[in-house]
């Protein structure tokens, strides 16, 4: 009997060790690389980051609502005019995404910038209660400029518990997917 029968030379042996090592790593290589559909998708914001970040506080220390923002995240809607559809629209995202927020809604404060003409009292306590509605129109006019030229207006504004303002959420995104952008920024907050 041939002792050296059913043993693959020393050469064999090692191009299968190294086949078995490269074959599955060009594979997943392919498979992220290449664009198909087992691709993972990253992280997309549904908000939109405002750069430079600005400081509330540094930039209006007298504001009410940078002295709001002392201890907890402020989001925030800025209307100047009557209170009509498109602004109930806004103040009810604004009170879906509140309430989606579960446990980590105490971390998070609604706030109502209007504009001279305040909105309808009984309507904002029947239908908003927890609300801050108030004028403070050197922060309305700071918070509007920052929204991103590209971005429709009438969107909500977030500002972290350290007086920034972080990220505009246009008037079109849905409240779920608003909540998923705060509550990232929520779990990686140790502030707030």
């Amino acid at each position: 009997m041939n002792a050296g029968r059913g043993r693959l030379a020393p050469g064999t042996q090692l191009l299968l060790v190294a086949l078995a090592f490269l074959v599955p790593l060009a594979l997943a290589f392919w498979l992220y690389y290449g664009g198909h559909a087992f691709a993972p998708e990253g992280r997309t914001n549904h908000g939109e980051l405002l750069q430079p970040i600005v400081n509330l506080r540094d930039a209006l220390p007298e504001s009410r609502t940078a002295a709001l923002a002392e201890d907890r995240w402020l989001l925030v809607h800025v209307h100047g005019g009557a209170c009509e559809a498109d602004c109930r629209d806004a103040l009810y995202r604004l009170r879906q995404s509140h309430r989606m927020l579960g446990r980590d809604m105490q971390r998070v404060q609604r706030v109502f910038l209007h504009g001279p003409e305040g909105p309808d009292r009984v309507f904002l306590e029947h239908e908003h209660p927890g609300l801050l509605a108030f004028e403070d129109p050197a922060a309305a006019a700071l918070i509007t400029g920052k929204r991103p030229q590209d971005r429709a207006p009438g969107g909500l504004y977030l500002i972290d518990p350290l007086g920034n303002l972080v990220m505009y959420f246009p008037p079109d995104v849905a409240p779920g997917d608003m909540v998923d952008d705060i509550e990232h920024l929520l779990d990686l907050s140790q502030i707030g």
